[in-house]
């Protein structure tokens, strides 16, 4: 009997079965590929054949006597003698013809290639290991016979006219890859005992999940202009019918885009036979308050919430075998997350994070926030693979926002400027807009500023106040400063240096003093995690150079609901210093808004699209180049250059006691690793000595001080003489 995994000795799990892994890989794949042919419109045929065969075929390589002798227990190695892909993908490439997929069981451990490198390789070397290429080619035939001899024959031909890729060749590839990537990585997981098992995937039920949501939204009914404002927008987004499959909505900040456009994503499920609805946020402080509305609205009899609406705070994919339990999966029927997590994704060669992708086809999802989801210079790569997806595999896109950069209609972004009708009537829109006139003006205090300085000015300021800093490290320092200067009760924090549980304590807390008319001599710390989608209402805002979008996002926390006259958002620039320092990833962004500010240009909504055609200009012809690697299937470069965070982040997880349930290997689910930790650069872990854990690599357990306060940041700041530097 041959095997396919080694013996987990510590826990008395023997060696996984090949013929049994063969067919499980091929059972979840297959699954996975037939669920998105459904919506493809060229390649449905070809993603199942090639995923069929690549799941026969991506182990062949470990039927090696060499690397039988490991995976029997019998001879003890770190790792197989014989690299065991080659085998699958010669006999792909040299028996069947079949390139597409050969180069699936060539990236299912490593990622997929850069197809430009491998066509300047010599022939025989194309999508082959040299280094075990002789050797492979020698042992084939053995291998295939030995394989045939205990695995029921593939039925899948294809011939070579078919196996020629019609759609965009590289989402093909990745979703194909995601197809495989999970098979194997579920397969594997089910066999040592571990992940949520094969469990039936939950519907959708669009027309029932949007009576419950009609339902809900009765009850929240006010007589007020904001709730009769709401209403109107709740009432036209459900029941509009625009054509097309990408779609705007442009609406002022609480008019109640959460829960309108998710009626109108329902309807629209329900007319077009979708089957999950992905909500895109751009931070992930606002996960929480839209998760807690849709479980609460959308939830049917019978159903447990965490399983109808899952929340993924954070990218947390693990490539390593004893780790992959606690990759982040889109399974759910309604899934929110974060842009950073949902673009990576798409742009990444990666198994342990391409293995959701396969979800997405057929979907509907909606951009909340759009202008911020992501950089200007990765937006016009980012909008290809929108329109890709929603003509080549039928998913149906919003792209919303109270102050909606329509990038679509510059020219670096699409020389077609199509057209994107919105889900709203024009007069609707123009009565809202006219209704946020006059809540907040705009003023620049031009003066660089020290954290002690800021401290101080803001404190004079009406409040209560929200201040919004760029780096983690910035809003730590300030927060600090502010407590010794003025106590704790004087100031709240809010950034991804807390876990999301404690985001979720401080975020119930800050509404709860906003409630109180006596409670106004206090300031909120925070990042831009906040500038955006939450609930808040604060008299003053102060703003840290960032974007012009940025700046109005921040009016959306101050005045919100038009209670005071006029409420006041500053600007101010901050000295690059020892204690602060300047976010590099904001220096296009800010130099434009600094340019409007110094001219007297009226800030408002207006002026978006304006500004952030300057801010592609400065970016210069990095725009070209990404495209350029994506068009020519150079996966490594797009997954290299296209990085929402800037830097190598990993999962750490904080809270003690799942720390010891891991250690001793008892059940933890995905959701709770989700919960409980944060995301920190890999180089500062390094730096920190932050150890990872011995029997799950990529995730690593945090050793030092961390408070409900200012979260992992009061262990850096005290444990380093630089900690400075720590910026993310």
């Amino acid at each position: 009997m041959p095997f396919a995994h080694s013996p987990d000795k510590e826990r008395g799990i023997p060696a996984q079965d090949y013929v049994a892994h063969v067919d499980g890989v091929v059972k979840r794949a297959i699954t996975a590929a037939d669920a998105a042919a459904l919506y493809a419109v060229h390649d449905g045929s070809l993603l199942k054949a090639v995923v069929r065969l690549a799941a026969e075929y991506h182990d062949l390589g470990k039927l090696d006597k060499q690397n039988q002798d490991v995976l029997s227990g019998e001879t003890r190695a770190k790792k197989l003698p014989v690299q065991h892909t080659d085998a699958g993908t010669a006999h792909l490439l040299n028996n069947l013809n079949v390139s597409v997929g050969a180069a699936l069981i060539r990236s299912h451990h490593i990622g997929l290639p850069d197809f430009t490198d491998e066509q300047n390789r010599t022939e025989e070397s194309i999508l082959r290991d040299d280094l075990v290429r002789v050797w492979v080619n020698q042992t084939l035939p053995e291998l295939v016979k030995a394989h045939d001899d205990v695995c029921r024959a593939t039925q899948e031909t294809i011939s070579k006219n078919d196996s020629n890729v019609k759609g965009t060749a590289s989402i093909f590839f990745r979703i194909a890859l995601s197809c495989l990537a999970d098979g194997d990585h579920a397969d594997t997981a089910s066999h040592y005992g571990d992940g949520a098992g094969d469990e039936p995937p939950i519907k959708l039920r669009p027309a029932e999940r949007l009576a419950a949501l009609d339902k809900y939204i009765e009850g929240l009914k006010e007589d007020t202009d904001r709730s009769r404002q709401r209403s109107e927008v709740y009432i036209a987004c459900r029941n509009s019918a625009t054509p097309g499959a990408i779609v705007s909505c442009d609406s002022p900040v609480g008019t109640g885009k959460t829960t309108a456009i998710m009626a109108h994503l329902l309807a629209q499920a329900e007319q077009r036979h979708l089957r999950r609805i992905f909500v895109i946020l751009p931070f992930t402080n606002i996960i929480r308050q839209s998760v807690d509305i849709y479980r609460k609205a959308l939830v049917l009899h019978g159903e447990r919430p965490e399983h109808v609406v899952a929340e993924l705070h954070h990218r947390a994919d693990f490539q390593d075998v004893k780790s992959r339990q606690f990759t982040a999966l889109w399974k759910a029927p309604i899934v929110v997350t974060t842009a950073v997590t949902f673009f990576e994704t798409l742009a990444s060669n990666t198994p342990a994070t391409l293995r959701r992708l396969h979800a997405l086809p057929g979907c509907a999802v909606f951009i909340d926030e759009s202008h911020a989801a992501l950089p200007a210079k990765l937006l016009p790569l980012s909008w290809d693979w929108i329109k890709r997806f929603a003509c080549e595999w039928g998913c149906y896109w919003v792209m919303a926002s109270g102050s909606l950069n329509r990038f679509w209609e510059i020219k670096e972004f699409d020389e077609n400027k199509p057209e994107v009708p919105e889900i709203m009537p024009t007069a609707l829109r123009e009565r809202l807009s006219k209704y946020e006139q006059g809540r907040i003006a705009y003023q620049f205090n031009d003066k660089s500023l020290d954290a002690k300085e800021l401290v101080e000015w803001v404190s004079s300021l009406p409040g209560p106040r929200i201040v919004i800093l760029n780096t983690v490290q910035s809003a730590a320092v300030v927060a600090k400063i502010y407590e010794n200067l003025f106590q704790r009760r004087s100031v709240e924090h809010l950034s991804t240096a807390l876990t999301p549980v404690d985001r979720e304590i401080t975020l119930n807390r800050i509404k709860s003093r906003l409630n109180d008319e006596n409670d106004c001599d206090w300031t909120l710390i925070a990042t831009s995690c906040v500038e955006a989608g939450v609930d808040f209402s604060f008299n003053t805002g102060v703003r840290e150079i960032a974007s012009l979008v940025s700046l109005l996002q921040t009016a959306g926390r101050v005045n919100r609901h038009n209670n005071n006259r006029a409420a006041t958002v500053w600007s101010v620039i901050l000295k690059e210093d020892g204690d602060l320092k300047k976010h590099p990833g904001l220096r296009d962004s800010s130099k434009v808004l600094l340019e409007l500010l110094s001219d007297g240009s009226a800030i408002s909504p207006d002026i978006c699209t304006a500004a952030l055609k300057r801010e592609i200009r400065l970016a210069g012809n990095f725009l070209s180049t990404l495209k350029d690697y994506e068009e020519r299937l150079r996966f490594p470069n797009v997954e290299k250059n296209f990085q929402v965070i800037t830097s190598d982040t990993r999962t750490v997880v904080i809270n003690e006691e799942l720390i010891r349930k891991l250690e001793g290997h008892h059940p933890v689910d995905w959701q709770d690793i989700q919960k409980s930790s944060v995301q920190i650069c890999g180089y500062r872990l390094d730096k920190l000595g932050i150890p990872e854990f011995a029997s799950y690599p990529g995730m690593y357990k945090w050793v030092y001080e961390y408070n409900d306060f200012i979260g992992y940041m009061a262990g850096v700041l005290k444990i380093t003489n630089d900690p400075n530097n720590f910026i993310v």
